[in-house]
């Protein structure tokens, strides 16, 4: 099959608040795997191919209609907000070179006075029942995006 040809194919759409978001992200979103060690380890071993080339970047930054193929399945990317990456310039680490300048010194953070210790008052009496904290409860709502049940403290 040369590259030229175009094949269709069927594929689930995952829709994302925000671009560029990483590849393992996508796969748990998607529910292709239980969770993102799993998601990863798939990736790592090569299971996973986005826009039709193997990818084992587990972070691989991945945008609007990217195809991502995974276990038989295919998952096309889906986002109508911008791209919210920011430019960074790569910081090279150079050695101070001695030009006979004096630099200015840093400042350095103000200091604080040390902590004393709080003395914890005294109970009185036999058996208190000692403040505990309401075991946790399961919301009516759950999260629409992710299908987790909320809990509530």
């Amino acid at each position: 099959m040369s590259q030229d040809q175009e094949i269709e194919v069927e594929a689930l759409g995952i829709e994302v608040s925000a671009q560029p978001i990483e590849l393992y992200k996508v796969l748990k979103i998607a529910n292709a795997v239980g969770g993102g060690g799993e998601a990863k380890m798939a990736i790592a071993e090569g299971y996973v191919a986005v826009n039709g080339e193997l990818e084992q970047r587990k972070r691989r930054k991945v945008y609007d209609s990217d195809v991502i193929e995974f276990n038989e399945e295919f998952y096309v990317v889906l986002c109508d907000q911008p791209v919210t990456e920011t430019a960074r310039e790569p910081v090279a680490k150079s050695k101070a070179k001695n030009t006979g300048k004096s630099q200015p010194p840093v400042p350095s953070a103000p200091k604080r006075p040390a902590k004393q210790a709080k003395q914890k008052p005294a109970h009185k009496g036999g058996n208190q029942k000692s403040k505990t904290r309401p075991s946790a409860t399961i919301g009516k709502n759950s999260d629409e995006q992710t299908g987790r049940k909320r809990l509530m403290f």
